[in-house]
């Protein structure tokens, strides 16, 4: 009887230290140059991404692929709207904060709102 309740706990225990480190969710982080205002993006169960706070740069679908996070979206501005396909490599991610490192080398800190 201890083994089952040791092992149920365990299992509760696992689930829920995974759940806090999902990647899906609110990430947002400062805007360069206008104090107390945010930017980023809210990925959502399913692959559906969407712009936080970012009228040019609309994410549209999200994938993770091991430590991979693809976003997709439109850059729009100028009166062009071209389709971007970004790669980011996550460097951390827990309950709370998220960085990603772009194909470029350029490191990216975000938040939870």
């Amino acid at each position: 009887m201890l083994k089952k309740y040791l092992f149920v706990l365990a299992a509760f225990s696992l689930a829920a230290c995974a759940s806090q480190n999902t990647i899906t969710g609110s990430w947002v982080q400062p805007i360069p140059g206008m104090p107390n205002q945010q930017q980023g993006m809210m990925l959502e169960e399913g692959g559906k991404a969407s712009s936080v706070n970012m009228a040019t740069l609309l994410y549209e679908g999200w994938e993770k692929k091991g430590n991979t996070l693809v976003l997709n979206g439109k850059s729009v501005g100028n009166g062009q709207t071209i389709p971007f396909t970004e790669k980011y490599t996550i460097k951390s991610l827990d309950k709370n904060n998220l960085t990603l490192v772009s194909e470029h080398g350029a490191v990216f800190h975000y938040s939870r709102p």
